[in-house]
């Protein structure tokens, strides 16, 4: 009896969080997936322009990269709830405005305020909920299972993360196919309005705001420490993985004449990625976190030299496979990195600075390589992939010199 008793009241994340909490926060980041290509392939497409569809997507990460950090720390001040329900209503609204004058004849400077305010009320959905499970996880377990539930955790959400950014760039190229480019952005804006609600008024959302007590935080200069900066460097060059791979890799399949085919080919990726990121939480504690970034930082920048070798669909594929290898377990330890180094009451804020830095990365390389392939061609394109790769490595043998020092 007594055993049973112990067994019953050992705390559980699922049950601690809730059984609904997780479908309902893997379905509030979708949005987030499909703002940036789904603005990208409605601006091409109303406005018949390359170069202002690239621009445009740059604008949208240009606001997330100036104002995505600030919205992580009012949720630390006041709390998740007021400030997600603001940005997803805010958000919501930008987005119908801007698949309703894509094709009227407003001017180009407004569709780019337009995409600026969307990347700045983009609501910072896997960033907080990381923070919240973190919150949860502090209170609720101790010692040796808290940092196993926490990098189980980290693992799970990294794993969600890769679902919705492989497989958003799908569903928009789904809707625009059978339904036109404007519902990609339209729908965006429903599944923000709707499942971003529900994840805002989700009783999870408390534990950040400490159930109405103070919380003391630590100055916000200890946000600039190395330990902190580092991983976000970490997550912007998986940003910047995330839009050259698929741009260039959009081209490599319109050379071949099937341009719509390049979502179902980068799914490839997603599931190497997804797998190698739940086995996470089975390594070993001797497999330290920098250890793990440097061996699988290694692993995606192997995948991406072969990048340019490909010289058939199935070849891609298999070197995307190999890059899913690398890109799971490289996100869970640098989310892992960052909340431990989380000043005390700024989690919100250092999570959403990573969720910032893959948007911006995803953003600007988008952009970028649009414009290099399209001037310089196909080949050229494919080593940017690679180029990005080395910025994630490069970040994880900067980590490892710091800890070292530390």
């Amino acid at each position: 009896m007594h055993t049973a008793l112990t067994t019953t009241s050992r705390p559980s994340l699922l049950r601690e969080a809730g059984l609904a909490y997780f479908p309902v926060a893997l379905m509030a980041r979708l949005p987030f997936a499909m703002m940036v290509v789904g603005i990208l392939t409605l601006v091409v497409s109303a406005r018949g322009s390359l170069a202002l569809g690239g621009l445009t997507s740059a604008m949208t990460g240009l606001g997330t990269a100036l104002f995505g950090p600030a919205l992580g720390a009012l949720a630390d001040r006041y709390g998740q709830r007021r400030v997600l329900l603001w940005a997803g209503v805010s958000n919501s609204l930008l987005l119908i405005a801007i698949a309703w004058l894509a094709f009227s004849p407003t001017r180009d400077a407004v569709i780019l305020a337009i995409a600026f305010g969307i990347g700045a009320t983009m609501p910072q959905v896997a960033p907080l909920s990381r923070s919240r499970l973190v919150g949860i996880i502090g209170r609720s377990f101790r010692g040796e299972r808290r940092s196993r539930v926490l990098n189980g955790t980290m693992a799970y959400e990294s794993a969600a993360d890769e679902v919705v950014f492989v497989f958003g760039p799908v569903v928009v190229g789904l809707l625009a196919t059978t339904q036109g480019p404007v519902a990609p952005v339209i729908g965006a804006a429903v599944l923000a309005l709707v499942f971003v609600t529900a994840f805002a008024l989700h009783p999870t959302a408390r534990v950040e705001a400490g159930d109405g007590e103070t919380i003391e935080q630590a100055p916000a200069i200890e946000l600039l420490r190395a330990r902190v900066l580092i991983p976000v460097v970490g997550a912007l060059g998986m940003g910047l993985f995330f839009g050259a791979m698929l741009t260039s890799l959009t081209a490599f399949m319109a050379d071949r004449g099937v341009p719509e085919q390049a979502g179902l080919v980068y799914g490839a990726m997603g599931i190497g990625s997804a797998a190698l990121a739940l086995s996470v939480a089975a390594f070993p504690a001797r497999f330290s976190l920098t250890a793990r970034w440097l061996v699988f930082g290694g692993v995606l920048v192997a995948g991406a030299a072969a990048v340019p070798l490909a010289q058939d669909v199935a070849g891609m594929a298999a070197c995307l496979l190999i890059v899913g290898m690398g890109i799971g377990p490289t996100l869970v330890t640098q989310y892992s990195l960052a909340a431990e180094a989380s000043p005390v009451g700024r989690s919100s804020t250092v999570m959403t600075m990573l969720g910032s830095g893959v948007v911006v990365g995803q953003s600007a390389a988008s952009a970028l390589v649009g414009l290099v392939a399209e001037e310089a061609g196909t080949t050229v394109a494919m080593f940017a992939p690679l180029v990005a790769g080395s910025v994630v490595l490069g970040a994880a043998v900067a980590h490892t010199v710091v800890s070292r020092r530390g």
